[in-house]
C-alpha cells in the first residue's frame, strides 16, 4: 500500500529529545506514514536512538549524512521520501496527535498542493505557550479554500512565515518544481517555502494548533547566528531570482522589496555586538541598494514603521551603534 505521508526528521544532536520525537509521531492518529529520520553528522547517541527505534518500527527509516545543516539533511529526506504528501519536521518540536491527519485529510478533501496549519511556541522557561498570530494572517486570507497568492490581501511573504514544519506538501507538486532547501547554516528553509506558496494554485489551511515550537531563553536566536548572520541576504538574492526565473518578478517586485526591508531590519533587531553592527554596516553601504531597497521613496513601502527605522539607519552612518537603539519590527 503506497505510503500518505512521508515525515522528513532532520536530527543533529538531539538525544534530549528524540524518544519525545518518535514516541509522538508513531502514536499520531493516521498510520500510514513513514518517519524519514536524517541524522546529519551527531556526535552524541542520536543515530544509536534512532536505529534502535527504527528496528521495532518498520515506518522509521534512517538515514546518515557528513554535518552539512538541516538544509542538506531536509534535502536527503526529500530524495528518500515515497509518500503522496510530505511534512518537513524539527525534532526539538512536539506535535497534536492528530496534525498529520487533519492536514492530510484536508489536503485530500480539497485537492490542495499545499495545506497550512497554526503553531504556537513553548517557553522552556515559564513553561508558558504563546500563539503565534503572525504565522498565519487569517484576516488576509479570502473566505474560501483553496486559494493561491493572489487571492490573499497582503504581501505574499508575510501572510505565512518561511519555516518549513508547519505545513504538508504534495510531493508531485514539489518534484514537479523541482523545489530544493538551501545547503546553508540557517534561513536554509525560507527560499522553499516561499517558492511553493507563489507557485501553488491550491493552498489550504487548518485553524487550529497542530505544532508546539520550543523556544529556549537560555539559548537566544541571536546567538545560533552569529556565524551565519548573512544567510538571510543569500536567501533574499536566491527568491529574487527565483522569482525572475519563474517569470513572477513583474507582479512580486513590490512584494518582495517591502519584505526585504522587514527581514532585513528583523536580522539587525535580533542579532547582538559586534555582528550587529558588521550586519548594519553592510545592509547601509551594500545591501539595501542591492535589494532594491535603497532607490526607493516612502510611498513605495506599505509599513511606515519599518520605513523610519530604516530612515534612522540611514542617518548613523557615522554614530557608534553602541548609542543606537532601533526598536523591533512590528509583525505583520
Amino acid at each position: 500500500m503506497a505510503v500518505d505521508v512521508s515525515i522528513v526528521v532532520a536530527i543533529y544532536n538531539a538525544e534530549e529529545y528524540i524518544n519525545n520525537c518518535l514516541d509522538m509521531l508513531t502514536r499520531q492518529t493516521l498510520k500510514n506514514i513513514e518517519i524519514i529520520c536524517v541524522d546529519d553528522g551527531s556526535v552524541d547517541e542520536s543515530l544509536k536512538m534512532l536505529q534502535a527505534y527504527s528496528s521495532r518500527d518498520e515506518r522509521i527509516r534512517v538515514f546518515t549524512e557528513e554535518n552539512k545543516g538541516a538544509g542538506a539533511a531536509r534535502n536527503r529526506g526529500l530524495t528518500e521520501a515515497t509518500g503522496k504528501y510530505m511534512l518537513f519536521l524539527d525534532c526539538d518540536d512536539f506535535f497534536e496527535p492528530d496534525m498529520v491527519q487533519l492536514a492530510y485529510e484536508k489536503a485530500e478533501e480539497q485537492g490542495a498542493e499545499i495545506v497550512i496549519y497554526k503553531s504556537d511556541q513553548y517557553n522552556m522557561g515559564s513553561g508558558e505557550f504563546v500563539y503565534e498570530n503572525w504565522a498565519m494572517m487569517e484576516w488576509a486570507l479570502p473566505p474560501y479554500e483553496p486559494f493561491g497568492y493572489r487571492q490573499i490581501s497582503t504581501n505574499i511573504f508575510k501572510a505565512f512565515v518561511g519555516w518549513a514544519w508547519d505545513k504538508l506538501y504534495l510531493r508531485e507538486f514539489v518534484a514537479k518544481n523541482d523545489l530544493k532547501f538551501q545547503e546553508q547554516r540557517t534561513t536554509n528553509d525560507a527560499l522553499f517555502v516561499f517558492s511553493a506558496l507563489v507557485l501553488a494554485e491550491k493552498i489550504s489551511t487548518v485553524r487550529k494548533i497542530l505544532i508546539h515550537r520550543r523556544v529556549d531563553t537560555a539559548d537566544s536566536l541571536s546567538k545560533t547566528r552569529e556565524k551565519s548572520w548573512d544567510n538571510f541576504y543569500r536567501m533574499l538574492l536566491a527568491l529574487r531570482q527565483f522569482l525572475k526565473d519563474r517569470e513572477k518578478w513583474n507582479e512580486l517586485e513590490k512584494d518582495f522589496v517591502n519584505y526585504a526591508l522587514h527581514f532585513s531590519l528583523w536580522n539587525y533587531n535580533t542579532l547582538a555586538e559586534p555582528t550587529k553592527t558588521k550586519l548594519r554596516n553592510k545592509l547601509v553601504s551594500e545591501w539595501f541598494e542591492e535589494l532594491g531597497i535603497r532607490q526607493r521613496h516612502k510611498e513605495y513601502f506599505y509599513d511606515e514603521y519599518e520605513y523610519s527605522q530604516y530612515e534612522a539607519m540611514l542617518k548613523l552612518q557615522d554614530t557608534p551603534l553602541s548609542r543606537i537603539h532601533i526598536s523591533e519590527p512590528t509583525r505583520h
